[in-house]
Formats: structure tokens, sequence, C-alpha cells
């Protein structure tokens, strides 16, 4: 579900939104973001202390296909 609310994020997401988003501690999402990363699903862009999150393009196809399952059900 992380990917999915990165796809469909209006702005920009910070793994301390993200975590609020989806009622999780932050440390947790931070362990969970970091495996994304190390399977090329996301990309962190720091700025400053805080670290953007995007979508790679393997990330963007995987969220897609998971949302599409999700409408279905």
């Amino acid at each position: 579900m992380l990917l999915v609310e990165l796809k469909n994020a209006k702005g920009e997401v910070y793994a301390s939104s993200l975590a609020k988003i989806i009622d999780c501690t932050y440390s947790h999402v931070v362990k969970i973001l970091q495996q994304m990363q190390k399977e090329d699903l996301i990309h962190f862009d720091k700025q400053g202390r805080l670290k953007l999150l995007t979508l790679t393009k393997k990330g963007e196809e995987v969220a897609t296909k998971i949302d599409d399952i999700r409408n279905v059900l």
C-alpha cells in the first residue's frame, strides 16, 4: 500500500507524512522504504534533513498493478 499511496500523492511525500497516512510508526516505515529502495521501487531525494520520496519506473508499474487489483476487489 505504500507504493499506491506514493503513486496517488498530490504533493511531496516524506517518510514522516507517509507514516501518518498509513497509521504506522516512522521507524517501521523507514525500514520498509529502505528495502523498497534496494529493490529499485523508490528513490530518496535528500532535501536538507528531509528525504523526498519518489517512485522509480519499476515502482510506478508495480503500484499501478496493485491499484488495479485493489479496484477489481
